[in-house]
């Protein structure tokens, strides 16, 4: 068994990757079972250190998807980042904003509730990391202020 640590978002993850049978793999994720379909396969079964390469990718898509992607370039700043895990409905501010703090920046839907997320400093909006629609975990940023 190889295993892994891997950092996306912010977010730890230990991976360990059981077994491959083909382009299918057994692998844990945080103590969670996962079967994962490889898509670039080794050519043998052989479960080596080049093997369990491809088995990376489908590992880090897998836990990214309920991050959010990042649409907008990153910038300087500090994150302000969910307080819960949620989907975001609204972004309300758009990169090279001035924004106050308290100042509403998104709104994240959680437990069937509409949260806003306040800025938490003066400053201007350099990095967007979230869209309509994203799912995001708690801490993930949501938008940079420089």
């Amino acid at each position: 068994m190889k295993t892994y640590r891997f950092k996306i978002n912010g977010n730890e993850y230990n991976v360990a990757i059981n077994s491959v049978d083909g382009t299918n793999a057994s692998i844990t994720v945080n103590g969670t079972d996962y079967q994962v379909e490889l898509e670039n396969a080794p050519a043998a079964p052989v479960q080596t250190a080049p093997a369990a390469a491809p088995a990376a990718a489908p590992v880090q898509t897998a836990p990214a998807a309920s991050a959010a992607p990042k649409p907008a370039a990153s910038g300087a700043g500090k994150a302000v980042t969910s307080p819960l895990p949620g989907v975001i409905i609204a972004v309300k501010v758009n990169v090279g904003d001035s924004v106050k703090a308290g100042q509403e920046v998104a709104v994240l839907e959680a437990m069937k509730m509409e949260n806003s997320i306040e800025a938490t400093q003066d400053g201007t909006v350099t990095a967007i990391h979230v869209a309509k629609g994203d799912s995001v975990l708690e801490g993930a940023a949501i938008v940079t202020i420089g």
